[in-house]
This record gives structure tokens, C-alpha cells and sequence, in this order.
């Protein structure tokens, strides 16, 4: 059967769109006029009828493909497997790439032309198309007469280049699926040709024991990967052993290796790889423990993963604060105590300061929709940015991500109301807290929307939620669910709607069987009852702690910072705070090396570390009666005054990080707390906690 390749293009995508898409969105997907869609759909309607299904249209909803299940799937799985000729530009110049990438010599034009069955013209100008690409990367397009074409660059730009290409191709949600084996066991899909051709870059068989190995790792990190971080890494590793296997090496810089060395992530990196070592029967060079420990730490978070208490996210924070109150001041908006705010944008900036002084690539596929939704606020991110972080080039592409965080605050509604939505988003915390804040402001009803992962899919009870948003396609998931963009356009936003609706209908149409129901969800309610207080008590616990054990203490002898931390490490031994007051002395010492510990612009210094000798959840002020110089976290020098020494258990629940987090951000929002802290009034400053964690558990519907 032959399919052109826009047409397969169209039927993918009304495939995807369960509630019916419009003319315009379908174009604007494909990047062609709406009337070229419309000159498409009689050859579009005669093929879905050879498949029992029927090309539908509606006013105001737009167009959608109506059949059975199985007829659906009987098309997707053709439009798979067909062999086309056809090929976009776009799916021509990625195979184009993933030959030249895979080839060790020049390839001649006519053996591509060949390949992809067109004129060696269209190569040509294909191949023009792509040097431009490669640029980005550092890459150069060597074209020699008689010899042929090649990729020409060093070895961790390639490896980002086809990354980045595999990324645009392979669905995350199919690519895990694929390697769990599920998506073929449940519903025998497949991934389309131009998927497999990318996937052949990486070894198939090394993929299972690659993911086995990062998901051992996943747990062993501070924080828990967002989707796309996790597949990205598991492509890294698998690109890195193929290429190794070539005899492709990488050159890791050696300051740069020193650097790393400290961190958590480069320990967790290079078990990993002495893991890989046996399991695949293969030696790998020191230098890729570099590699994987940078895009450990540059890798983008999930929702609600960071803490600032945190090593190094304490100075991010003083950037992301002033950039929050630059962004305020220009808007005539408060934005100086929205924790959740600040929180989230930590989360966000610190693996992108990484990625950004590393040079890698940033891409952000939504930056044409955000230049034209937010343009305005674009340009006083993009101010603010030069203004804060002076130095360090931001690109467009990050501005973008950026603008989404503060976009969703402005955009907050405090409507009540009382549905619960499911956000599935792989891209990290911008577009699903963008998406979720999107949700609540264009649809009222939604009360409560919960950011969740394609991996919890499986786990989650999904009879839970009202409706279940994804920006990315759930083949092989059961469940209904609205394939929307983080920025939902008004389309979307009535497919929502009107899934809602019918959702309400269909509850109010199922009297029968009410007790078997009832018992369900009674079961379900227990489940979440005992859950609700497991919660209530790690919360009450660690703020218990913290309370009970908060105090000012003044210091009157003048003394080095290094002789005041062993004191007050030995002090907090002495109340049972610390099991080895030394190490945690010494963990403490080594943070100060790293960066200055010092807010700017106030007589304060934030101390804090996590150690497996620290026993309880710890925080206290310390008031010296002789300043001592000090270096702040913009690496001035300055007067300190007040130490703040926050110290947490290693191994400790997530709510415990989220409660010592509040602590940490509550320090720099604003002039008034900061002179509350530096005062040193313990009565007041405890008060404030009190207030907090009220806020705290109100926010969680805990109190």
C-alpha cells in the first residue's frame, strides 16, 4: 500500500487526538497551509474507510477518525510498517544523518540518493539544510568531489547531535515501553521506520541492561529524573557503549574531572559504568565517567524533586530570587513570597546552569508558541537573565523554559472547585507546572491537578482522576486520556471540556452496582486515609523536631569560622543532633570550599550539608558579637554576622526535605526576614516557622 508522507503524517496524528482536532491545529503540526490539509483529506477519508473508519467532521470540535479499536489499531500498525518512499524532508535528512553518523568513511551522494530512492539534487539540498544543524553542535559537514560526504567533529558532539536526533524521533513513553517490553506484549504496536532506523544507532541488546542499571541509579540520586532526563540517559549510555565498541573516545577535560569528582553524581556515575564493565564484557575509559557525571548533573528534574537544602542550591537560589523580584518589579507584581515559585525555578536553573556552562544543547520545541503567546514577558525574562547572571549566555530556547515558570504563576486562579486532573508531561517541572496552572485557569471545575511521570502510569490508580492530560502519546496505555501542548490552545481546552462533560454524564448514567462500587472505593479510601496519615506524621515529626529543638545561641569570644563550626558541631552532638560531630565538622568545611556561604547584601551565612552522622532534622541561628569576613555567594567578600546551620539526615523522607527546604527559601524572601533573621529575636523567628508550617500543611489539605 502506498501512503504519501503527508497523509500518514495526518492520519498519526488524528490518530492521537481521541476527542477530534481542527484544520488549523493539524497544519500548524505539519507545518503546511490549512488548504493543503484540505486537498489531502479525500485521499485521507478513501484510506480510512479500507480500514471500517470513518473520517468524521464537526463544528467547533474540528475532524476525528470514529471505528473500532482494533480497526485503529490494524491502521497505526500499517502506517508502521509501510514501505514508503515518500519520506518528509525532515525524515529524509535524519536518515541521511543516522548513515553518515554510522559510517566510518565518506558516503557519495549517489549511494544516499540510493538509499532514500530520490535525485541526488534533493541530497544535495538536504545536505545543505543539515550543515546548518550541525553547526550547532560544532560539527562541520566535509563534502569532498570524488570521495563523498562526512560528519567531521569531536566525539561528545556527535554523541549530543544523535542524542538530540533520536530525542525528535522516538517517543519517550515507546522507547521505555519498548525496552520493558510492554507496548509489544500489550498491544502489538510497533515504532515507525524512521524510529527503528535512529533506534539502530544504539545496541538492542544492550538497551535492557542499560535501563536495569539506570533505573538502580535513579534511586541512588538526590533527586528523581524527569522522563525525558531518564530516556536521554539511557540513550547516553547506549550511544557511548556502541561508539566505544567502534573505537569512538571521548577527551575529558582534566579540571573539569577534578570538579566533578566531589559530587554524588560522579560517584553514582562511575558504579554504574564499573557495573556496565561486567555486564557487557567490555572495558570503558575513565574519561565517560566524566561524561555520564555531567549529564547527571544536567540533567532536568522531576516536579517537586529539589530541595534547596541542597549542596550549591542555596546559591542558585539568591540568583533565582533576584530574578524573580527583577521580573516583579518590572510586572508592578509581589512575587517575593511565592515559595512554590522560588522552589521550582531552583529546581529548574540548577542543571541548567550546569548544562549551560558545559555548552550543551538546549532545545525547546514550544519557543515559537511562547515568543508569540508571551512576548512581552519574554523580553523581561530575558533582561532580567543578562541582569543576574552576567557572563553566562542564555539562549533563546532557555529564556523560553523560564518564562513558562513565571507565566504559570501570573496565570494562578484560586477558584474552588472540585474535579481532579492527571498530568502526564516528560519534559520536566516548566511545561507541567505551565500545563497543571494552565488547567486550572481555563477550566474552573478542575480543583486539584497532580504532575505525575509516564513511569507511574502502571501504578497509578488513574480511576482516580477526572481527566488525564499527556503533552506526550501513551501508546499501549488503556486508559482515556487528552493529548494537549503545555500551552493549551483553545481547541484543546474544549476537548477538556467536553471530555468533562461526558465524564459527568457517564457517572450519573451508572446507577447499577452501587454497593460493589461503594465497597471499592471504601477500600481505596481506607488506602488513602492510612497513606494521608503517614504524611501528617513524617510532617508533624520533623517540624516537632525542628521546633522543639530550634534556639539563638550568641557567640562572645572572636573566633574563625572554622573553630565556631567544630563548637557548634560538638555543641549539637552533645543534644543528640549528631552521632560524629567531626565528619559532619568536616563535610561542613568542604561545602565552604566549593562557594561562598554568604547571603549578599545581608550580615548572613547559610551553613547546611546532609550526613548519614546527622540523626535528627536540625536548625540554628547563631548571633556573633565579632563579624567575621566571609565569602557570599556572588564570591565577594563580606561581613557575616549571623550563622544559619541547617543539617539534615542523608537518608530522610521526602517530606523532611520539603519542610528544611521551606527553612532554606523563607531566608531570602524578602527585607523583612532577613532582618527578622539577623536580629537574632528567637521568640519571633519561631513564630514565623509556626506560620509556615502552617501554611505547609494547609497547602497539602493536611490541616
Amino acid at each position: 500500500m502506498y501512503i504519501t508522507a503527508r497523509v500518514r503524517r495526518m492520519l498519526q496524528v488524528l490518530l492521537q487526538a481521541y476527542e477530534g482536532i481542527t484544520v488549523k491545529e493539524i497544519a500548524a503540526t505539519l507545518d503546511v497551509s490549512e488548504r493543503t490539509i484540505h486537498r489531502d483529506l479525500k485521499e485521507l477519508e478513501d484510506l480510512a474507510k479500507e480500514f471500517q473508519l470513518n473520517l468524521v467532521k464537526r463544528a467547533g470540535v474540528g475532524l476525528s477518525l470514529e471505528g473500532k479499536k482494533e480497526d485503529k489499531d490494524r491502521l497505526n500498525k500499517e502506517l508502521m510498517q509501510t514501505a514508503e518512499l515518500d519520506l518528509s524532508s525532515e525524515e529524509r535528512q535524519a536518515v541521511i544523518l543516522s548513515i553518515l553518523f554510522e559510517a566510518q568513511e565518506p558516503i557519495k551522494l549517489y549511494a544516499l540518493s540510493s538509499e532514500l530512492r530520490v535525485t541526488t539534487a534533493t541530497v544535495r539540498n538536504d545536505l545543505d539544510q543539515l550543515e546548518t544543524e550541525l553547526e550547532r553542535y560544532n560539527l562541520q559537514l566535509i563534502r569532498k568531489r570524488g570521495s563523498g560526504v562526512q560528519i567531521t567533529g569531536k566525539e561528545a558532539s556527535k554523541r549530543a547531535a544523535i542524542s538530540n536526533l533520536i530525542s525528535q524521533y522516538v517517543e519517550p513513553y515507546d522507547f521505555i515501553s519498548l525496552i520493558k517490553q510492554n507496548i509489544q506484549k500489550k498491544s502489538g504496536i510497533q515504532t515507525d521506520k524512521i524510529s527503528n532506523r535512529l533506534l539502530g544507532l544504539v545496541d538492542a541488546d544492550k538497551l535492557h541492561v542499560i535501563e536495569e542499571r539506570v533505573e538502580q541509579a535513579r534511586h541512588e540520586l538526590p533527586n528523581d529524573l524527569a522522563d525525558s532526563a531518564y530516556v536521554g540517559l539511557v540513550v547516553h549510555l547506549a550511544l557511548a557503549m556502541e561508539r566505544l565498541k567502534r573505537g569512538e573516545k571521548i577527551r575529558f577535560d582534566p579540571t573539569s574531572w577534578k570538579q566533578l569528582q566531589g559530587t554524588r553524581e560522579f560517584s553514582i556515575a562511575k558504579r554504574m559504568l564499573l557495573d556496565l564493565e561486567v555486564s557487557l564484557d567490555m572495558d570503558i575509559p575513565e574519561d565517560e565517567i566524566g561524561y555520564i557525571t555531567m549529564h547527571l548533573l544536567g540533567a532536568k528534574l522531576r516536579a517537586d524533586q529539589n530541595y534547596l537544602i541542597e549542596d550549591t542550591s542555596m546559591d542558585i537560589a539568591f540568583k533565582a530570587k533576584a530574578l524573580i523580584d527583577h521580573v516583579g518589579n518590572q510586572l508592578n507584581v509581589d512575587l517575593a513570597e511565592n515559595a512554590v515559585m522560588l522552589n521550582d525555578l531552583v529546581a529548574h536553573l540548577k542543571p541548567t546552569m550546569y548544562r549551560l556552562q558545559q555548552e550543551m544543547n538546549i532545545k525547546n520545541p514550544l519557543l515559537k508558541e511562547i515568543m508569540n503567546d508571551y512576548r512581552d514577558l519574554f523580553d523581561i525574562v530575558r533582561a532580567g537573565v543578562l541582569e543576574v547572571f552576567p557572563g553566562i549566555s542564555f539562549p533563546d530556547d532557555e529564556i523560553g523554559y523560564l518564562v513558562l515558570h513565571f507565566a504559570a504563576i501570573l496565570l494562578h486562579d484560586d477558584n474552588k472547585t472540585d474535579l481532579h486532573a492527571l498530568v502526564i508531561c516528560s519534559s520536566g517541572i516548566g511545561t507541567a507546572k505551565m500545563l497543571a496552572t494552565t488547567l486550572q485557569q481555563r477550566i474552573p471545575e478542575i480543583r486539584h491537578v497532580d504532575n505525575k511521570s509516564m513511569f507511574d502510569l502502571q501504578e497509578l490508580p488513574v480511576g482516580g482522576y477526572d481527566i488525564i492530560v499527556s503533552t506526550i502519546p501513551l501508546q499501549g496505555f488503556d486508559g482515556e486520556y487528552i493529548l494537549a501542548s503545555p500551552i493549551l490552545t483553545k481547541q484543546e481546552v474544549h476537548r477538556i471540556k467536553k471530555a468533562i462533560r461526558q465524564k459527568k454524564l457517564t457517572v450519573t448514567k451508572k446507577p447499577v452496582n452501587r454497593e460493589a462500587h461503594g465497597m471499592i472505593a471504601t477500600t481505596t479510601s481506607a488506602e488513602e486515609f492510612i497513606g494521608r496519615l503517614r504524611v501528617v506524621e513524617v510532617y508533624s515529626r520533623v517540624m516537632l523536631q525542628i521546633l522543639d529543638h530550634f534556639s539563638v545561641k550568641r557567640l562572645a569570644e572572636k573566633r574563625t569560622t572554622k573553630d565556631m563550626l567544630h563548637i557548634f558541631c560538638t555543641e549539637l552532638a552533645q543534644e543528640g543532633a549528631l552521632s560524629d560531630p567531626n565528619q559532619v565538622f568536616q563535610m561542613l568545611v568542604e561545602r565552604e570550599k566549593l562557594s561562598g556561604l554568604g547571603i549578599p547584601e545581608t550580615k548572613l551565612g547559610l551553613y547546611h550539608t546532609r550526613s548519614n552522622d546527622v540523626n535528627r532534622p536540625s536548625f540554628t541561628v547563631y548571633h556573633l558579637e565579632h563579624p567575621v569576613t566571609v565569602k557570599g555567594m556572588d564570591d565577594r567578600d563580606m561581613q557575616m554576622q549571623t550563622i544559619l546551620l541547617m543539617l539534615a539526615p542523608e537518608e530522610t523522607e521526602q517530606e523532611a526535605l520539603e519542610v528544611m527546604s521551606l527553612l532554606s527559601g523563607m531566608i531570602i524572601q524578602g527585607r523583612e526576614r532577613i532582618q527578622l533573621f539577623e536580629s537574632g529575636e528567637e521568640a519571633a523567628i519561631k513564630q514565623l516557622f509556626i506560620e509556615e508550617f502552617q501554611k505547609l500543611l494547609k497547602e497539602k489539605n493536611l490541616l
